[in-house]
């Protein structure tokens, strides 16, 4: 009956598959699904270089479903039409450029790119190839009313939003953290750790660079700046109306960073050419900016919001909210099943998600080097600076290369 379609079936015409690379903890809760009895499967392979993650994934799936260690073989089906891609961010421009080549659209987890070249390197196979892509976070389907407020100029310009534990938004930089001193350890027969580490330098085992807590080490992330960025600057972007350009200086407030382990910083601020200005702030290092200043998520010249965009309160006159609603709805986003089947850009696409990480790579930067820094949005380098171009483009351990 259900090829036939009608009430209540799907025909397999109509099911988008997937092909789900990697099944740590972010693939099993968002990816990694169950093919129901008596409909068509949708989730027909599943790859992890940890054999007991590829496990747990081929038991969750159940039946039509095939476990590989390899994401190139997995690649090679033609039956499958996306790649969800949730493994550590140092193997997404990889693995992304492979399934565009491969002729696959792709959901990626975020941070779409772990540097700002890979997120060049992803654009231009994207749309070489002519595929959709959405990365994996949504913020922006429910900015529609930032983004009205910012549209209406009710606030003047130009505008300071504060990303902070007091405005909504935690960074868990403790969290991810990672370890500066730890002994070597064997590594477990279950986990192909050489091609785990893929295009990053070898480093001696130990669990902490695996598995959730990579995160914490520059390799293969940058710490829970990297890892809950996205979720809050894309939306932001979006709102601003920044999706294509980026801050043309960036400047942090952190102790010296570690070589290896990311670690902590209090504050990073980001301008644009026209002097709107994010100020990130983790609330776990330092010295906080004041709370008469810093409960605000955005500051004009005109007046003030509290909280962040899904529960803002208007401040100074309280009218503000209310004058912006009556503005011309933003263009609807188009989510990322729809865009698969109509072939229009999602949401989440590659262009703009590719800005919203800039700024997490941006901020990681100034960070690692401590000092101001003056970004060319248009090249996308920072004008003669050896030193921090070669934090832009960082060179892959071969034989892997973009």
């Amino acid at each position: 009956r259900h090829v036939l379609g009608g009430p209540g079936q799907t025909p397999p015409s109509e099911v988008i598959t997937r092909g789900v690379v990697g099944t740590g903890g972010q693939g099993m809760a968002a990816h990694v699904i169950a093919n129901e009895d008596g409909k068509p499967p949708r989730c027909l392979a599943v790859c992890d270089l940890d054999k007991k993650h590829l496990a747990a994934a081929l038991k969750k799936v159940g039946r039509s479903c095939q476990g590989y260690s390899d994401f190139r073989k997995l690649l090679e089906r033609k039956d499958l039409d996306t790649i969800h891609i949730a493994t550590p961010p140092h193997w997404h421009a990889l693995v992304t450029i492979a399934a565009a080549q491969a002729g696959k659209d792709i959901l990626c987890e975020k941070p779409l790119t772990r540097t700002i070249a890979e997120g060049q390197g992803v654009i231009e196979a994207v749309e070489r190839y002519g595929r959709v892509l959405q990365v994996g976070t949504y913020g922006r389907f429910g900015a529609q009313k930032l983004k009205k407020l910012f549209a209406s100029g009710v606030l003047g310009s130009p505008v300071t939003l504060r990303v902070s534990p007091r405005t909504g938004y935690a960074w868990k930089v403790k969290e991810w953290s990672g370890k500066t001193h730890y002994d070597p350890q064997p590594v477990p027969p279950e986990l192909d750790y050489n091609f785990w580490l893929g295009p990053r330098p070898f480093k001696p085992y130990h669990p902490h660079r695996v598995h959730a807590s990579f995160r914490g080490y520059w390799d293969y992330d940058g710490g829970g700046l990297a890892d809950m960025g996205q979720h809050y600057l894309d939306p932001i972007q979006y709102a601003l109306g920044k999706d294509d350009t980026s801050p043309v200086e960036v400047e942090a407030y952190a102790p010296p960073a570690h070589p290896d382990a990311c670690g902590m910083w209090g504050r990073v601020k980001l301008t644009y050419d026209d002097g709107t200005t994010l100020i990130l702030e983790s609330g776990e290092w330092g010295d906080p900016e004041p709370d008469d200043v810093a409960r605000y998520f955005v500051t004009g010249p005109k007046g003030k919001i509290r909280g962040d965009y899904g529960k803002a309160k208007a401040s100074e006159p309280a009218a503000l909210l209310e004058q912006a609603e009556r503005g011309p709805e933003p263009e609807a986003l188009v989510n990322f099943e729809t865009a698969v089947k109509t072939r229009k850009q999602p949401g989440g696409n590659a262009r703009v998600s590719h800005r919203s990480a800039t700024l997490l790579n941006l901020s990681n930067i100034a960070i690692r080097l401590g000092r101001k820094l003056k970004y060319d949005p248009v090249r996308q380098e920072f004008a003669g600076d050896e030193q921090a171009n070669r934090l832009v483009d960082q060179p892959m351990r071969a034989p892997w290369h973009i």
